[in-house]
């Protein structure tokens, strides 16, 4: 039983991800316009006809969310029937209310028109905490299928905690960086180096700087704590950090084209997801020793 729930948990984790990617392809694309002003209708509609490429792309993200919902609540379910109450009722339950949120701060996308070419520093505030709930829902998916598989909790002691905030401030600074990719293209590598500490570039632009400078020092803490300590996923926390900051910069070679910052943000939920299993997990055993081989000297 725990494994075939772990195994749906792990399932529901991975189409999670796909649909909080495809929104990304939604901001990227700038089709966060493409069913209007409208929530939970796409431009009035409950299904469109005769849409545009923006209308197909964000009515297919709000529909894959609505199946999202249903994965969730089928978790919370089995975990309920499954399991007695403790650490992963509670990650199932966190995720139906996370997933929830997450579908009333999409709406509010729409409804306060932070979409299409809103520089509003609200809509940065917006996104900013968009984010932090799609996170803290992966991390609550994440430890209902790890818990459910049968593995031991720990409390998160202080420095993983600083890891966590860590990743967090690298995805805060990371997505308004996208977000300033996405309406103020550069043109070239070193016309946008430039922009970043002109004083006449907009406010979006000149925040730009600060992604890599919180990457470089966040991602070696969480390196650096993650190789130090033998619990799960410390290698695969190591590993994702140094593949982030190869995405980071093949990202500002190419000048941020869409599938990069897909594939860059895929990694940074890879990256969230390792770090919260590792932050709510024990030390491995060590390997029992093994007897010392006697040996006999003639003499």
């Amino acid at each position: 039983m725990e494994k075939k729930f772990s195994r749906y948990a792990w399932t529901a984790l991975c189409f999670n991800l796909a649909v909080i990617a495809w929104g990304a392809l939604v901001r990227a694309s700038g089709s966060g316009e493409g069913c209007g002003d409208h929530w939970p209708l796409c431009n009035g509609a409950m299904v469109p006809r005769a849409a545009a490429i923006a209308t197909i792309i964000e009515f297919t993200h709000r529909a894959t969310t609505a199946l999202a919902l249903i994965s969730v609540i089928g978790l919370v379910v089995w975990a309920f029937r499954a399991f007695p109450p403790g650490k992963v009722r509670k990650a199932a339950a966190a995720s139906l209310l996370l997933i929830l949120s997450e579908a009333l701060l999409g709406a509010g996308l729409a409804l306060f028109r932070y979409t299409g070419e809103n520089v509003s520093a609200g809509r940065a505030v917006y996104l900013s905490a968009h984010l932090i709930n799609t996170l803290l829902l992966l991390g609550a998916l994440a430890l209902a299928a790890w818990w459910g598989a049968g593995h031991r909790a720990m409390r998160v002691d202080a420095k993983s905690a600083g890891a966590l905030a860590a990743a967090l401030a690298i995805a805060v600074t990371g997505a308004i960086t996208a977000l300033s990719d996405t309406l103020f293209p550069a043109t070239s590598l070193q016309a946008g180096i430039a922009a970043d500490f002109s004083s006449a570039a907009p406010w979006l632009v000149r925040l730009r700087i600060w992604h890599p400078l919180v990457a470089a020092a966040a991602g070696a803490y969480i390196a650096v704590l993650a190789l130090s300590a033998r619990r799960p996923c410390s290698r695969a926390v190591a590993i994702l950090v140094a593949l982030q900051w190869a995405a980071g910069v093949v990202n500002l070679e190419l000048l941020a084209p869409v599938w990069m910052q897909l594939v860059h943000l895929v990694l940074a939920d890879l990256l969230w997801i390792a770090l919260v299993i590792f932050s709510c997990s024990p030390a491995l055993q060590p390997a029992a020793a093994q007897p010392a081989e006697v040996r006999q000297v003639v003499l």
